[in-house]
């Protein structure tokens, strides 16, 4: 159900995804009207949350039922502390097809008043507390003068970043996104010597309700998009391999790969910036995984010049490694909920040379006979589909592989590809069933459909 504005972006923008879902071999396969009318839905489905939460449960320590059970009672827990009135059970389903993974359905939009009282949090923050976050007080950017804690008020997103921090009223373009008690005066929020950290604004009454899982049994349960846990079971990892994660940070897929290979091998983790580094560490860290090793390293260098070279760490010599996945750095158009980017085409458009650089590099540090599977979160053909249809042509030792779950659709025409191996990609394309996803169809159906944009391809080297 849409609620929400399409998402916000620059005209040249909105052009250039309109000409990509328009394309000529789109056309010929579903008419300009259906073509159409997936762009629209795209635009609006952008702006919402999914219709569901996925949990990825940490099996190598517990089985799932177990997972389940404790979860639920820390849910119920939740509940009994706040401060809401309303009673609520949360359903928690065991996902039919993937082993480690619990969805959790997502009520809403529900029928919530506005207050009086507004308080204005950025975009990013906004989107957030869409997927059952509370407010945290770094996320906030105008209030009410005199507000105080215990006071009930309504959160509004900013859309375009024009609030200005410590803002009394805020007359913009902005969307309400619920009601919650405030845990902070004004005057702690906005303090200039020391920044306010923790929960600025409770959420109790949401527009869109799931669950928080601030603190809740952090070593078992793992928040993730459906298709970034669909990434890690395509790579196949399996016990005593040595796997290579490109672009690790902030290591969910790491340590899924980890867990799924019992921590038995090793998974080398590399990222650019030294404080997401230590993010990974602190997730591997907590999940109880040995195996990461993580590095901080630009993955376009991570060739070693030098064959014979033997390091635990980066650069490493060709053929080190028996899986490598690309999670490449992309545009990020596939993210929901976005209300809306301020980004303009140079920057939609800077991705596809980076990703390449990337792709050299992993086919070099592949070994013969090995799996590369590249995935991003976006949904441009030049990111995906193009980049498909380029590693085919420029590495003859490359072939796509069938992919196992393969719950998204197939990949989307416009690259040439041929319809056979169209159907050995898997993209995420919440704008084909977004308005199929009502509450009468089956959870699963919506779990593995209306989800975030998203692209994956499997390739081994022959």
């Amino acid at each position: 159900m849409s609620i929400f504005p399409r998402i916000s972006l620059k005209p040249e923008v909105t052009e250039y995804l309109k000409s990509v879902f328009l394309n000529n071999e789109v056309l010929t396969a579903v008419g300009h009207q259906e073509a159409e009318h997936r762009f629209h839905k795209l635009l609006s489905c952008l702006s919402h949350p999914p219709s569901y939460t996925c949990v990825r449960a940490s099996t190598h320590l517990a089985p799932l039922e177990e997972i389940r059970q404790r979860l639920a009672e820390e849910l119920r827990k939740q509940q009994m502390c706040s401060s809401s009135a309303e009673e609520v059970s949360v359903q928690i389903l065991p996902h039919p097809r993937i082993a480690d993974v619990l969805i959790l359905p997502v009520e809403g939009p529900r029928p919530v008043k506005q207050l009086s009282s507004e308080v204005v949090v950025g975009a990013q923050c906004g989107s957030a507390v869409l997927r059952g976050a509370h407010v945290f007080a770094p996320g906030i950017l105008g209030s009410p003068k005199y507000m105080k804690a215990g006071d009930l008020v309504s959160v509004f997103s900013d859309l375009e970043g024009r609030c200005t921090r410590g803002a009394t009223s805020f007359q913009g373009k902005k969307v309400f996104v619920g009601n919650g008690v405030a845990e902070m005066d004004r005057s702690t929020i906005f303090c200039t010597d020391e920044p306010a950290r923790g929960i600025g604004i409770r959420m109790v009454e949401p527009l869109y309700r799931s669950p928080s899982f601030d603190g809740v049994l952090p070593s078992l349960v793992f928040l993730q998009n459906l298709p970034s846990v669909v990434v890690g079971h395509v790579l196949g990892p399996r016990p005593g391999e040595r796997i290579l994660d490109m672009c690790a940070a902030p290591g969910g897929k790491t340590c899924h790969i980890a867990a799924l290979m019992g921590d038995q091998g090793e998974v080398v983790a590399l990222d650019r910036i030294r404080n997401k580094i230590d993010r990974i560490r602190q997730n591997a860290q907590m999940l109880h995984l040995q195996s990461v090793k993580a590095h901080c390293f630009n993955s376009t260098q991570a060739v070693s010049s030098d064959p014979a070279q033997e390091t635990e760490g980066p650069p490493f010599p060709p053929e080190s490694f028996d899986r490598v996945l690309l999670d490449a750095p992309c545009s990020g158009l596939g993210q929901r909920p976005n209300m809306g980017s301020t980004w303009s085409l140079k920057e939609i458009c800077s991705y596809q040379p980076l990703q390449r650089k990337l792709f050299h590099a992993a086919v070099r540090l592949l070994k013969k006979g090995g799996v590369l599977v590249y995935s991003t979160c976006t949904v441009t053909l030049a990111e995906n589909e193009e980049q498909v249809a380029w590693a085919l042509d420029t590495f003859p030792c490359l072939s796509l592989q069938p992919q196992e779950p393969h719950i998204g659709a197939e990949g989307m025409s416009g690259a040439g590809l041929p319809p056979e191996q169209l159907r050995l990609l898997q993209r995420f394309s919440p704008e084909l069933s977004w308005e199929q996803t009502e509450a009468t169809a089956p959870l699963p159906c919506r779990a593995d459909s209306d989800t975030i944009g998203f692209f994956i391809a499997k390739f081994l080297k022959n």
